[in-house]
Order: C-alpha cells, then sequence, then structure tokens
C-alpha cells in the first residue's frame, strides 16, 4: 500500500493548499474519487506531462501510479478506472 498510500498523501497536500477536504481510504466515495485521480494522472496528456516526460521518467510515474490503482482495487473491488485495466 506503499504508492497508494503516498498518492493520497500527495493528493491531501495539494487539497489543503486549495482549502479542499482531505481525502481518506476509509471512505468509500473518497476510495473513487482516489479512483478518479489516478485515472486522469494515467491519461496519456496527463502521464507524459503533454509529450514532454520521457524515458526512465515516464516509466516511474506509470509503475507509481499502477501500483496506486493495483492497490486502491485490492482495497476496495469495486472502484472504476477507465484507464487503468
Amino acid at each position: 500500500m506503499k504508492e497508494l498510500t503516498q498518492f493520497v498523501e500527495q493528493e491531501n497536500q495539494w487539497s489543503a493548499i486549495f482549502g479542499y477536504a482531505p481525502l481518506s481510504l476509509d471512505i468509500d466515495t473518497d476510495r473513487q474519487k482516489i479512483a478518479d485521480k489516478i485515472d486522469a494522472r494515467l491519461s496519456p496528456e496527463n502521464l507524459t506531462c503533454d509529450g514532454e516526460l520521457r524515458g526512465s521518467a515516464l516509466q516511474t510515474k506509470a509503475r507509481f501510479l499502477r501500483r496506486a490503482a493495483a492497490q486502491l482495487i485490492l482495497l476496495d473491488p469495486g472502484v472504476k478506472f477507465y484507464e487503468f485495466s
């Protein structure tokens, strides 16, 4: 759960800056919001930073997000993904 926890912590840091409530893995609706955020990061445009990210940096980012998604599915098999399959 390392990547998933790290992803949620990063998202909550950004949320705090903009005054949004933090997300929790303990709340089912938040788990779907987390899945949606991971999905958004996995879209080709976001994943590659509009083509600016390549090579090992791209592979590292994609691997991190895929692991976070897989961990979330283990935690809650009911979450829906579109980019991650």
